[in-house]
């Protein structure tokens, strides 16, 4: 078995190093370690990764904090899913970028490190809408994660925030205690990590799309470090709350993401021209400011309502959609005009359950029957 795992593992640096060689690592190969199966990327050592020069010398500087750039990663990625279930464009990744088995076969590695060159495909490289989104949450993932792993005790480089210790208001009958989320170590280290690759470009369109890049990992950095909230406990003689301990906590990352997709749906179109700093494409508007926590894109999306496997959209047919819904998700604006097919689908579940002495439980068999409509 050790010898077969050994080839293996063999194997795949094979085809990493001839893989790397013909695709040189893109700006979002990192977010290829949230999706693939898990304990790969460990096993196969920081240079093979799908990374560029300085994240992989980060990476062997702290190889300890792989767990937690491939934890920010997935957070990021489930969250943009989950902002984006209902829409036309659902944050989709390749079928091929996941696996269910733990062992890693060639077959597999081929195929998602080639869907590595581009997770999301068309919509990193798109510079529209979805791209500052993408940017933005796996921004705010990675310092989520790193953050967790500080406050855990998991990392001898950073702990709880000591900094608020012995303050508060006496006179209010609160202190600050307990431990804080630390967010300057995350903070520093996502800035470090991610914003590597878009610096030191040439050219027009590199130099707005960097931009552009580099803007959207801070205004997602700084989503978290917005919603912090205030956590308190209290002390005293039969919960009299005489005195409270607080402490600062990160918000949940659902609620980040929320806050991320209000700001994509606000979100402000740049010019393509760089002149020192982003600025809006309306001449009209350009006297507005564009804040640090906007999201900026440059290009206008497509309606993402037709497969286009070029460019990996995968389009709404097939989508299972909301009949009476006006939102989003209704068969009108998801199937995109296109009308909706239903289907009858029959579930069978327990019900009726009892506890029956002594000593099991009985439930009766039920059956329903509910409507189904996918998108034409």
């Amino acid at each position: 078995m050790e010898k077969t795992t050994s080839v293996g593992l063999c194997h795949i640096y094979i085809l990493l190093t001839i893989f790397m060689a013909m695709f040189p690592c893109s700006q979002g190969n990192w977010m290829w370690l949230g999706v693939t199966s898990f304990g790969v990327p460990e096993k196969l050592g920081c240079s093979n990764l799908p990374l560029n020069a300085r994240q992989k010398d980060m990476c062997k500087k702290k190889p300890y904090l792989l767990s937690s750039i491939r934890e920010g990663a997935r957070l990021g990625i489930q969250e943009c899913r989950n902002q984006f279930k209902h829409e036309r464009w659902n944050c989709s990744i390749s079928p091929t970028m996941y696996s269910s088995s733990p062992s890693f076969s060639l077959s597999f590695l081929s195929s998602s490190l080639a869907s590595a060159h581009s997770v999301f495909g068309y919509e990193l490289s798109s510079g529209t809408k979805e791209t500052s989104f993408i940017s933005a949450v796996t921004a705010a993932g990675l310092v989520h994660s790193l953050t967790r792993s500080c406050s855990a005790g998991n990392m001898t480089e950073c702990s709880c925030d000591t900094s608020l210790q012995n303050g508060g208001s006496a006179s209010e009958g609160w202190h600050w205690g307990g431990c804080s989320d630390n967010l300057q170590y995350g903070m520093w280290f996502s800035r470090k990590f991610l914003d590597a690759p878009y610096k030191n470009m040439t050219g027009k369109e590199s130099d707005i799309f960097s931009a552009m890049h580099l803007h959207n990992n801070e205004a997602g950095r700084l989503a978290v470090a917005k919603l912090m909230t205030v956590d308190c406990r209290c002390h005293g003689v039969s919960g009299s709350c005489a005195v409270k301990t607080c402490w600062k906590s990160m918000s949940s990352f659902e609620k980040i993401g929320s806050y991320l997709k209000d700001k994509y749906e606000n979100g402000i179109q740049i010019s393509d021209r760089m002149k020192r700093k982003v600025r809006r494409k309306e001449k009209n508007h350009r006297k507005i400011p564009i804040r640090k926590e906007d999201l900026v894109y440059t290009n206008r999306s497509p309606n993402y309502c037709v497969e286009d496997q070029k460019l990996g959209i995968s389009g709404t047919h097939g989508r299972e959609c909301n009949r009476t819904s006006e939102g989003p998700d209704g068969c009108n604006l998801l199937c995109c005009g296109r009308g909706y097919n239903t289907h009858v689908v029959r579930n069978v579940e327990r019900c009726e359950c009892k506890f029956v002495w002594c000593c099991y439980v009985r439930c009766r068999r039920c059956e329903s029957m509910t409507d189904v409509h996918t998108c034409k």
